[in-house]
């Protein structure tokens, strides 16, 4: 199982539902591709509007829960994923526990992950 990485937390809930969609639009494209995939953020968007909080702080015990379950890391690179709080320290413990991180671009153009980079397993 695919955990899928992606930067969300952002001052403008603007930027924050941009995020999430492109996680839905990845998910939905990896999914379709025939892989199994978890996206926290697919997950735990919607639930923000329960009067959950946004960051890492209160998201990390439930994430490293899924990630450890997870055969392998995929990062979604979008804008601001190297400055992620979250992306970085999802990183950090996929490698701490010995599971594989591959890096995911996203097609300017189309709007679709690069399904190749995944299965190849090529850095971003």
């Amino acid at each position: 199982m695919i955990y899928l990485a992606s930067p969300y937390s952002h001052a403008d809930p603007a930027v924050r539902e941009a995020r999430y969609q492109a996680a839905c639009r990845t998910t939905a494209a990896l999914l379709k591709a025939g892989l199994v995939v978890f996206s926290p953020i697919v997950h735990s968007h919607p639930l923000v509007a329960f009067a959950l909080p946004t960051g890492w702080d209160f998201w990390e015990r439930i994430d490293r829960a899924y990630l450890a379950r997870c055969d392998e890391v995929v990062v979604l690179m979008l804008d601001g994923w190297r400055q992620s709080t979250g992306v970085r320290a999802e990183i950090a413990l996929a490698r701490e526990l010995g599971k594989p991180v591959r890096f995911l671009g996203v097609d300017e153009a189309a709007g679709s992950p690069t399904l190749a980079r995944v299965a190849a397993g090529l850095p971003g």
